[in-house]
């Protein structure tokens, strides 16, 4: 606790947490009030610590839909002062339990990605381990045994304080509505801390697939393991599941589970080829989630000048392809790029509104007279027309690159060189 609370380890922690920004919580605090309130009452809060005595505040509930939109995902939302405290415990936990953990695991540690457990994974895929197992925890976050996890923690902290301050983050009520109602089970996501805890529990699950001799990889609560038959995958499965009920009191979900062929799963928004030597591909679900993503921007752009909601779209665009750019096969790219220019056509068609205003835009633009007419007039839909000759030369693919479109396939060539 002594390390944990040192004066250099607190302020690394309040800067993390400064950084990271975020969500106000339970007692309406911010990152930008967190400092001036340390200065006041930090040394009752250390000694209170120290002496443990100090008991976290309740976190706020916050759900957030589900990436697809299927269902909601529940957060806790610590204060930010139990959280700049939870951060200085993660900053001296990190060095004792990282060491310890699997070489197949690479969620939240440091020096590690999606991006090699992806590797990983295309590894044991081209070493002819070509069926997969991929499992999906039951509610995982809601359902870790207090009990088994501070079992685990133990074996390796020592300071009793230590364990009680983590055991009374994990019990920290949950306000919702203003009413707060008590935990006895899980570790809810928004704490710097879980990530940590959640790696402690798991980690028996993989050294008991190191001890079975098994290739796998596992991100957090998400585990592909890897074998040579749909036998032996079925035998894994089933195996598995027995191990986590009785070791770890978790629950395999079976509808989301599944022993198949690595092509037809997806592994961090990534899938594969079916080739002897796979490559690795945008996953449909992925490209999917992307277009929503974006429908809802370019909905928010109706109205608004085109060249403003192309701005609007660079950073989504960047940051989508810098996470996919391991890809080797680039023909989702090029799609999403005739799709979205498509769809900007389409803004523009419905901004014209009137088949006078289109007719003399068109004819602006470059269209004979005749054409323009009959293209304003062919009672054609938006979405139609925005794929039509007539829209593709009155809007040519240079006209958006010049007004600030990002190209899918020219951000991904460009980071495929640089790389």
């Amino acid at each position: 606790m002594e390390e944990a609370l040192c004066r250099e380890n607190v302020l690394a922690a309040h800067k993390r947490v400064v950084r990271n920004g975020g969500a106000a919580g339970v007692d309406g605090m911010t990152v930008d009030e967190l400092m001036p309130y340390c200065r006041e009452h930090w040394a009752r809060i250390r000694e209170e610590l120290l002496g443990g005595r100090y008991h976290p505040q309740p976190v706020l509930r916050v759900e957030i839909p589900k990436p697809g939109g299927k269902g909601k995902r529940m957060l806790g939302i610590p204060t930010v002062l139990d959280r700049m405290i939870q951060q200085a415990l993660l900053q001296v936990l990190t060095p004792i339990f990282d060491p310890t953990f699997s070489d197949g695991s690479y969620g939240f540690r440091p020096g590690r990605s999606a991006h090699g457990a992806v590797l990983r994974a295309q590894e044991h895929m081209a070493a002819g381990h070509r069926w997969v197992i991929d499992l999906d925890l039951e509610k995982f976050f809601d359902r870790v045994n207090h009990d088994i996890l501070m079992s685990r923690v133990a074996r390796w902290v020592k300071d009793k304080r230590v364990l009680l301050l983590i055991r009374r983050y994990l019990q920290a009520g949950m306000m919702e509505g203003g009413l707060v109602s008590p935990r006895v089970e899980g570790t809810p996501q928004g704490g710097p801390l879980s990530p940590l805890l959640s790696n402690v529990l798991l980690d028996e699950l993989d050294k008991e697939l190191e001890r079975r001799g098994h290739r796998f990889v596992r991100y957090a609560d998400d585990c592909n393991v890897y074998v040579q038959s749909r036998t032996a995958g079925e035998r894994v499965m089933a195996s598995l599941e027995r191990f986590l009920a009785k070791r770890l009191r978790l629950r395999i979900n079976r509808d989301k589970s599944a022993v198949a062929r690595p092509w037809k799963r997806k592994f961090l928004g990534y899938s594969v080829t079916w080739h002897r030597k796979p490559k690795l591909k945008v996953a449909p679900e992925s490209i999917k989630r992307l277009k929503g993503k974006l429908r809802r921007k370019l909905r928010q752009g109706r109205g608004r000048n085109l060249g403003r909601v192309i701005r609007d779209l660079g950073p989504v665009i960047r940051g989508w392809v810098a996470y996919y750019r391991l890809s080797e096969v680039k023909g989702s790219f090029e799609v999403l790029d005739q799709w979205l220019r498509r769809k900007l056509r389409c803004i523009q068609w419905r901004q014209w509104k009137r088949g006078r205003t289109r007719r003399k835009r068109l004819i602006a633009l470059g269209l004979d007279a005749e054409r323009a007419r009959r293209s304003a007039g062919n009672g054609r839909g938006p979405w139609w027309n925005a794929g039509a000759s007539h829209m593709n030369q009155a809007i040519p693919t240079y006209m958006l690159s010049e007004m600030g479109l990002m190209s899918f396939l020219g951000e991904y060539r460009r980071l495929a060189c640089s790389s």
